[in-house]
C-alpha cells in the first residue's frame, strides 16, 4: 500500500495511546481522519479538539459519509484497527465485508518507518520512558526526529513529535529523517519493524495469552533482534535471553562494570538522582535526572547509549536528561506537598509495580504508602497472581479495584478477591468504583498511588479534587 495516495483514514479504537499517535500523524499529513472508541477520555477530547471526528457508539450509521459513502473509494481509504476491537464489532464487520483496506496499527507503523531511519525501543517494561528520553535528547541536539510514543511526554504534551522535514506528501525527502518508535511485543507487533538501531529494555514473561510461556516471549524478542539493521543496545541481564547474530551490540546496566554503558557513584541530592555514566570512550560526570526511581536511571543509560551512537555531545546529553520532565502516567505527580503526595502510575505488571512502589518508598522513607491498584486483564492476573501479591505487599495499605477486562471475557475463579487472599499485607481491602472516593475520605493519607492500565486514570481528577479541598 502506498500511504501517500491515501486521502482518508478511519481508526477502530482511536483512543488508544498508540492509535492516537497515528491519528495525529495522518491528521498532520493533511488526511481526513475519523474514528470510533468505546470510551470518551481526555485523549479523545484532545483529538476532537484537533479536528478529528470521533464517536463512541458501535454502529454503521456513525461512520462518516466520507468513509462509507457509495461508491467506496477503496484504494484511497485506510482502516486501522487495534487487536482490542473484537472481530464481531459491527463497524469492523462492515469494512471487512465491503473490501476496505484494513490494517493493524503495527502494520501501519511499520509502513511509516520505511520512510526514515528508525530507532525502536522494545521491552516488556520501560519502553515509553526510554523512547521519550531518546526523543527529548535527540530533539535537544537539533537532530529533528519524529517520534511515535506510548505516553504523553510532559515536555511536549503529546505522544507524537513530527520532524520539520515532513511534507504533506507524506514522505519527508530523499534524505531520510530519524523516527523513534516503541516496538510493542503484544501480538508480535514489533516484527513489522526493521530498525537501524534498537534498544531492548527487558524480556519478562507477559502476554502469556498470546505467547503461552516465557520461552516463546524470548524467541519473539530474538526474532526482533535479527531484524535490526545496524546496532542493538541490550540491558545487561537479558543478554542471555536474546539470541543475537551478525550485528553490533552494546550492553547497559546500573553498577555493573562488565556492561558497555553503566552508571556508578549514584546518589540522591535535593530529591534528584545524580550519577556518572561510563561509556566505552568517556565518562559523563554528575548527570542529573529529574525522574525518581533507579529503574529510570537505567532507562537514561539506554538513552545515552543511543545518543552516543549518533554523536550527540556530552553537554547536550547532560542538559537534556536534567530537563526531561517525564511521561504522563509514569510516576506522575499530581500533588506534591510536605503533608501529602499523590502519584499516578501506569504500572500493570508485577515488575512494574515493584519498581514504582520501591521508588516511592525510596523517595519518601518513613512515610505511609497507600496504593490503589486496578488489575488489567483476567489472564494476566491469573498468570502472575503470586507475583502481583508479592509486589503489592510492599505497600503499607492496599485498595484493590475489580479487574479491568479490556479485550477479555471473565475467567472463572479469577478476580480481585483471589489476589487479595494471596497477599500477606494486613491493611488491604477491595473497593468498588462507586465507593472509591468515600473510602479515601476515611483514610489518613501521606503518600497515595493509583496504579493500573485500565480506566483507573479517570479517577485522577476526582481524587485530586477531593484531596486538595
Amino acid at each position: 500500500m502506498n500511504l501517500s495516495k491515501i486521502h482518508s483514514v478511519y481508526f477502530l479504537g482511536i483512543g488508544g495511546i498508540g492509535m492516537s499517535a497515528l491519528a495525529r500523524y495522518f491528521n498532520a499529513m493533511g488526511k481526513r481522519v475519523a474514528g470510533y472508541d468505546k470510551t470518551r477520555t481526555y485523549l479523545t477530547d484532545e483529538l476532537m479538539a484537533e479536528g478529528i471526528q470521533i464517536h463512541f457508539e458501535d454502529h454503521i450509521r456513525n461512520i462518516p459519509a466520507f468513509i462509507k459513502e457509495l461508491p467506496y473509494d477503496i484504494d484511497n481509504i485506510l482502516i486501522v484497527f487495534t487487536p482490542a476491537v473484537p472481530k464481531d464489532h459491527s463497524e469492523y464487520v462492515f469494512f471487512n465485508l465491503n473490501g476496505f483496506n484494513i490494517k493493524k496499527r503495527a502494520e501501519v507503523l511499520g509502513m511509516i518507518t520505511q520512510t526514515g531511519h528508525t530507532i525502536a525501543v522494545a521491552g516488556t517494561h520501560g519502553k515509553t520512558t526510554t523512547s521519550s528520553l531518546i526523543a527529548h535528547v535527540l530533539k535537544s541536539a537539533g537532530l529533528d526526529p519524529s517520534a511515535f510514543l506510548g505516553g504523553i511526554t510532559q515536555n511536549y504534551n503529546t505522544n507524537l513529535l513530527l520532524s520539520k522535514q515532513l511534507k504533506v506528501e507524506h514522505v519527508a525527502s530523499d534524505n531520510k529523517h530519524l523516527i523513534i518508535v516503541e516496538a510493542d511485543e503484544y501480538d508480535r507487533s514489533f516484527l513489522t519493524l526493521h530498525p537501524e538501531i534498537a534498544v531492548i529494555t527487558s524480556v519478562d514473561a507477559d502476554h502469556l495469552d498470546i505467547y503461552g510461556d516465557a520461552g516463546q516471549v524470548e524467541e519473539s524478542f530474538s526474532l526482533f533482534a535479527k531484524q535490526v539493521k545496524s546496532k542493538l543496545i541490550l540491558k545487561k541481564n537479558i543478554v542471555s535471553k536474546v539470541f543475537v547474530d551478525g550485528i553490533t551490540t552494546f550492553s547497559y546496566a546500573v553498577n555493573d562494570e562488565a556492561a558497555d554503558y553503566f552508571a556508578q557513584n549514584i546518589r540522591i541530592e535535593n530529591g534528584l538522582y545524580v550519577y556518572d555514566i561510563i561509556t566505552p570512550s568517556t565518562v559523563f560526570k554528575n548527570i542529573t535526572l529529574g525522574l525518581p526511581g533507579i529503574h529510570n536511571v537505567e532507562n537514561s543509560i539506554a538513552a545515552v547509549a543511543v545518543a552516543c551512537q549518533l554523536n550527540v555531545s556530552e553537554k547536550v546529553i547532560g542538559e537534556s536528561l536534567s530537563s526531561f520532565k517525564g511521561v504522563r502516567r509514569r510516576f506522575d505527580y499530581h500533588i506534591k506537598t510536605d503533608a501529602l503526595v499523590y502519584i499516578d502510575d501506569y504500572a500493570h505488571h508485577p515488575e512494574e509495580l515493584n519498581a514504582s512502589i520501591s521508588s516511592a518508598k525510596e523517595m519518601y522513607p518513613g512515610k505511609k504508602i497507600t496504593g490503589i491498584f486496578q488489575p488489567h486483564l483476567f489472564s494476566r492476573t491469573r498468570d502472575f497472581a503470586d507475583d502481583f501479591a508479592r509486589s503489592l505487599d510492599l505497600l503499607d495499605e492496599c485498595i484493590l479495584m475489580e479487574i479491568y477486562p479490556a479485550r477479555e471475557l471473565p475467567i472463572t475463579g479469577v478476580n480481585s478477591q483471589m489476589l487479595l487472599d494471596k497477599m500477606k499485607l494486613p491493611n488491604k481491602c477491595i473497593c468498588q468504583k462507586e465507593n472509591l472516593l468515600k473510602e479515601l475520605a476515611s483514610r489518613n493519607l501521606e503518600v497515595l498511588m493509583t496504579m493500573g492500565a485500565g480506566d483507573i486514570d479517570t479517577f485522577i481528577e476526582p481524587i485530586k479534587k477531593q484531596l486538595i479541598k
